[in-house]
Protein backbone atom coordinates (compact mmCIF):
# COMPACT_ATOMS: atom_id res chain seq x y z
CA UNK A 1 0.00 0.00 0.00
CA UNK A 2 1.56 3.60 -0.79
CA UNK A 3 2.11 5.56 1.66
CA UNK A 4 -0.23 8.79 1.88
CA UNK A 5 1.13 12.44 1.62
CA UNK A 6 0.74 14.94 4.64
CA UNK A 7 -1.07 17.06 2.34
CA UNK A 8 -3.55 14.04 1.24
CA UNK A 9 -4.23 12.55 4.76
CA UNK A 10 -4.61 16.09 6.20
CA UNK A 11 -7.32 16.49 3.04
CA UNK A 12 -8.88 13.34 4.10
CA UNK A 13 -8.78 13.92 7.84
CA UNK A 14 -10.61 17.62 7.39
CA UNK A 15 -13.33 16.10 4.48
CA UNK A 16 -14.48 13.02 6.76
CA UNK A 17 -14.59 15.31 9.93
CA UNK A 18 -16.98 17.70 7.81
CA UNK A 19 -14.47 20.83 8.22
CA UNK A 20 -14.20 21.18 4.43
CA UNK A 21 -17.64 23.02 3.52
CA UNK A 22 -19.97 22.09 0.97
CA UNK A 23 -18.74 25.29 -1.03
CA UNK A 24 -15.02 23.73 -1.75
CA UNK A 25 -16.08 20.07 -2.25
CA UNK A 26 -15.32 18.31 -5.79
CA UNK A 27 -17.77 18.17 -8.19
CA UNK A 28 -20.17 15.16 -8.14
CA UNK A 29 -21.01 13.80 -11.42
CA UNK A 30 -24.51 14.05 -12.69
CA UNK A 31 -25.21 17.03 -11.84
CA UNK A 32 -27.41 18.65 -15.05
CA UNK A 33 -29.27 20.37 -16.08
CA UNK A 34 -31.71 20.40 -19.20
CA UNK A 35 -32.77 23.58 -20.35
CA UNK A 36 -36.11 24.45 -22.90
CA UNK A 37 -34.77 27.76 -24.15
CA UNK A 38 -37.89 28.66 -26.64
CA UNK A 39 -37.77 26.04 -29.02
CA UNK A 40 -33.84 24.83 -28.68
CA UNK A 41 -33.18 22.24 -25.84
CA UNK A 42 -29.76 22.98 -24.17
CA UNK A 43 -27.79 20.97 -21.31
CA UNK A 44 -25.66 22.17 -18.53
CA UNK A 45 -23.75 20.99 -16.11
CA UNK A 46 -23.25 22.74 -12.47
CA UNK A 47 -20.27 22.63 -10.09
CA UNK A 48 -21.23 21.01 -7.20
CA UNK A 49 -21.51 23.77 -4.50
CA UNK A 50 -23.78 25.57 -1.88
CA UNK A 51 -25.87 27.86 -4.64
CA UNK A 52 -26.10 25.16 -7.32
CA UNK A 53 -28.22 22.93 -5.03
CA UNK A 54 -29.96 25.98 -3.71
CA UNK A 55 -30.83 26.43 -7.74
CA UNK A 56 -31.84 22.87 -7.64
CA UNK A 57 -34.14 22.86 -5.08
CA UNK A 58 -36.37 24.98 -6.80
CA UNK A 59 -36.50 23.11 -9.93
CA UNK A 60 -38.50 22.39 -12.69
CA UNK A 61 -38.43 25.82 -13.00
CA UNK A 62 -41.09 28.20 -15.77
CA UNK A 63 -39.33 31.35 -16.06
CA UNK A 64 -39.65 33.75 -18.96
CA UNK A 65 -35.52 34.88 -20.57
CA UNK A 66 -35.31 37.91 -22.34
CA UNK A 67 -31.36 39.12 -23.88
CA UNK A 68 -29.13 41.48 -21.87
CA UNK A 69 -26.31 43.52 -23.29
CA UNK A 70 -26.19 41.34 -26.09
CA UNK A 71 -23.85 38.68 -24.71
CA UNK A 72 -26.60 37.12 -22.05
CA UNK A 73 -30.13 35.72 -21.62
CA UNK A 74 -31.17 36.22 -18.05
CA UNK A 75 -34.22 34.90 -16.27
CA UNK A 76 -35.37 36.23 -12.71
CA UNK A 77 -36.42 33.55 -10.31
CA UNK A 78 -39.12 33.17 -7.54
CA UNK A 79 -36.24 33.93 -4.56
CA UNK A 80 -32.91 34.77 -4.15
CA UNK A 81 -30.12 32.35 -3.91
CA UNK A 82 -27.67 31.47 -1.30
CA UNK A 83 -24.54 33.01 -2.08
CA UNK A 84 -22.72 32.32 1.26
CA UNK A 85 -19.40 30.81 0.29
CA UNK A 86 -19.65 31.49 -3.02
CA UNK A 87 -17.34 33.97 -5.03
CA UNK A 88 -18.15 37.37 -5.12
CA UNK A 89 -17.18 38.71 -8.82
CA UNK A 90 -16.86 36.78 -12.20
CA UNK A 91 -15.76 37.31 -15.63
CA UNK A 92 -18.24 35.39 -17.78
CA UNK A 93 -17.24 33.71 -20.88
CA UNK A 94 -19.85 32.14 -23.77
CA UNK A 95 -21.18 28.87 -22.11
CA UNK A 96 -20.96 30.54 -19.00
CA UNK A 97 -24.04 29.80 -16.36
CA UNK A 98 -24.44 32.31 -13.54
CA UNK A 99 -26.56 33.90 -10.72
CA UNK A 100 -26.39 37.85 -10.42
CA UNK A 101 -26.97 37.95 -6.62
CA UNK A 102 -27.92 41.77 -6.83
CA UNK A 103 -31.10 41.21 -9.04
CA UNK A 104 -31.64 37.63 -8.28
CA UNK A 105 -31.22 36.33 -11.91
CA UNK A 106 -29.77 33.71 -13.93
CA UNK A 107 -27.31 34.81 -16.61
CA UNK A 108 -27.35 32.39 -19.77
CA UNK A 109 -24.06 33.27 -21.38
CA UNK A 110 -23.49 33.05 -24.86
CA UNK A 111 -20.53 35.78 -25.49
CA UNK A 112 -17.80 36.89 -23.30
CA UNK A 113 -18.88 39.54 -20.66
CA UNK A 114 -17.21 41.75 -18.67
CA UNK A 115 -16.20 41.47 -14.92
CA UNK A 116 -18.66 41.43 -12.56
CA UNK A 117 -19.33 42.02 -9.41
CA UNK A 118 -22.03 39.64 -7.55
CA UNK A 119 -21.83 37.24 -10.49
CA UNK A 120 -21.74 33.89 -9.49
CA UNK A 121 -20.60 31.23 -11.97
CA UNK A 122 -23.29 28.24 -11.37
CA UNK A 123 -21.37 25.55 -14.25
CA UNK A 124 -20.92 25.42 -17.79
CA UNK A 125 -23.29 24.60 -20.99
CA UNK A 126 -22.14 21.25 -22.22
CA UNK A 127 -22.59 22.24 -25.88
CA UNK A 128 -22.57 25.66 -27.93
CA UNK A 129 -24.74 28.43 -26.57
CA UNK A 130 -25.30 30.38 -30.22
CA UNK A 131 -29.17 29.25 -29.80
CA UNK A 132 -29.31 31.63 -27.25
CA UNK A 133 -28.58 35.05 -29.62
CA UNK A 134 -31.24 37.13 -30.39
CA UNK A 135 -32.85 40.27 -29.18
CA UNK A 136 -36.27 38.21 -28.22
CA UNK A 137 -37.85 37.32 -24.85
CA UNK A 138 -37.81 33.62 -24.72
CA UNK A 139 -40.08 30.99 -22.35
CA UNK A 140 -37.21 28.63 -20.43
CA UNK A 141 -38.05 25.88 -18.74
CA UNK A 142 -35.68 24.35 -16.43
CA UNK A 143 -35.32 20.44 -15.03
CA UNK A 144 -32.63 18.75 -13.58
CA UNK A 145 -31.78 15.40 -15.57
CA UNK A 146 -31.85 12.68 -13.50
Amino acid sequence: MQALSRRTWLAWLATSAGVVSAQTAPARPGIRLRLEVGAHVLTATLTDQLIARDLLSLLPLALSAKDFGATEKVAYLPRKLTTHGAPTTHTPVAGDLCYYAPWGNLALFYADGKPSPGLVPLGRFDGSTEELRGPADVPLRITQIR
